[in-house]
């Protein structure tokens, strides 16, 4: 398994980062090519995100003297299955300038320690094949896209419900 460098630094954000996080997860948005939600929609979101239980965002820097340069977004939710929290790694952004730096990493590395501190048993992420350097950092710490129980693939559906019903 990666370890992460000991010069970056990850804090989770308070209340008072909103702006921060929303302007990097802004930069993520556009760096996936999309359009949508807006800036200010994304602040809002982050706003009201960010003083919620189930949600933590984590901020992190190459060092202790440079402005965060990644983001991380935890979500979770209680488990049946595994009779504890879940962790979903939701988003996870480094700025170019701060790539191949050991950042992404760092971020990992402080989500599991804080799905571990919250008393979670799994984590999960969501990451597109088409990226391999995310494939491959996810896969330095022991993720992993095989089934762990069942022959088949594992699907992630979506719907949205503001789209008429087919039938």
């Amino acid at each position: 398994m990666t370890s992460a460098p000991t010069s970056a630094r990850v804090w989770r954000a308070e209340p008072d980062e909103a702006e921060t996080v929303a302007a990097l997860i802004v930069e993520f948005r556009n760096f996936l090519g999309e359009g949508w939600p807006s800036d200010n929609a994304m602040l809002a979101a982050v706003e009201r995100l960010i003083e919620r239980r189930d949600c933590d965002y984590l901020l992190g820097s190459v060092h202790d003297d440079a402005p965060p340069g990644g983001v991380c977004q935890l979500r979770y939710r209680g488990s049946v299955w595994s009779a504890a929290d879940d962790c979903c790694l939701e988003d996870l952004f480094v700025r170019d300038d701060a790539r191949r730096r050991g950042l992404g990493g760092a971020l990992v590395v402080a989500a599991l320690a804080r799905a571990r501190t919250r008393g979670c048993r799994r984590i999960e992420l969501e990451v597109n094949e088409s990226n391999p350097a995310a494939v491959a950092l996810y896969e330095s710490f022991g993720f992993s896209n095989r089934p762990a129980r069942f022959d088949g693939r594992d699907l992630l559906m979506r719907r949205r419900i503001d789209e008429p019903e087919s039938g």
